[in-house]
């Protein structure tokens, strides 16, 4: 079973938020608002490659 979880910055007025999951090779992306759509799967390294990208463009 997956373990769906929020970013701690998001807020529960709706917007556009993501859920995330991580399991032992891969992280999985999906919509929090219709979590019945596709989601994405990545890798592990490259989820790290993009949140230290995304953080280091802040």
């Amino acid at each position: 079973m997956k373990s769906w979880f929020k970013s701690s910055y998001s807020s529960g007025e709706g917007g556009e938020c993501l859920e995330v999951a991580v399991t032992a090779q891969t992280v999985l992306i999906r919509d929090s608002k219709d979590t019945t759509r596709p989601g994405l799967t990545v890798g592990r390294a490259d989820w790290v490659r993009f949140v230290r990208y995304v953080t280091d463009a802040s």
